[in-house]
């Protein structure tokens, strides 16, 4: 079995899933990203480079720094699910960064609500987008679009856009649904555009 074609989802890997896990794993004053992975366990790797894009969704992005934080851990991870790496690695900087976990709770339940609405509407839809080369080219689009997130540092909240489009393809790519991963291109060339416009 190829590591695209394992199966990777089950009826606990929904989103909702997913914040009971890092709401669960928020139970001390400060928590880490050690803490969350702890909390998860052995699992693939896309449902973390779904959390941590999601995190750039929700209010924590405005906070200064998360936007690069953020950009660093959707990066190393996107590379070792592209390369088809089974178990995770961060390095200990990373594993180690903490935020309270209060404002973690404040994202979870920001995000309940959306994430619940997704969950509702998936299914495996377009499934050639979720295979073969062209999986691979959109984890390739995640590896390349966080490399921009720290230039916007500046700019409060304007990274969530990338997040929340690369919160899109993993979703899509995870549940194996097209639809999400067609959403995502959509989303990154709506933003390219008003970008182009904006600046030319």
């Amino acid at each position: 079995m190829t590591h695209e074609d394992r199966s990777d989802t089950s009826p606990d890997d929904s989103l909702s899933k997913l914040l009971d896990g890092l709401e669960h794993a928020a139970t001390r004053d400060i928590v880490s990203v050690r803490d969350v992975l702890d909390e998860f366990g052995n699992r693939s790797i896309l449902p973390f480079v779904l959390i941590a894009s999601l995190l750039l969704v929700s209010p924590l992005s405005g906070i200064f720094g998360i936007s690069s934080f953020i950009a660093m851990i959707v990066i190393v991870l996107t590379i070792q699910e592209l390369i088809g790496r089974e178990r995770l690695w961060l390095p200990a900087f990373l594993l180690n960064r903490r935020v309270k976990s209060s404002r973690l709770l404040t994202c979870v339940r920001w995000l309940r609500k959306p994430c619940a609405f997704f969950d509702r509407h998936t299914s495996a839809r377009l499934t050639f987008l979720t295979k073969g080369p062209l999986r691979l080219f959109t984890l390739a689009t995640c590896v390349i679009m966080p490399i921009g997130w720290p230039l916007l540092e500046f700019l409060p909240f304007a990274s969530s856009f990338g997040g929340g489009t690369v919160a899109l393809f993993a979703f899509g790519l995870f549940m194996r649904d097209g639809l999400y991963v067609l959403l995502g291109y959509i989303s990154m060339l709506s933003v390219a555009l008003v970008f182009y416009t904006v600046v030319f």
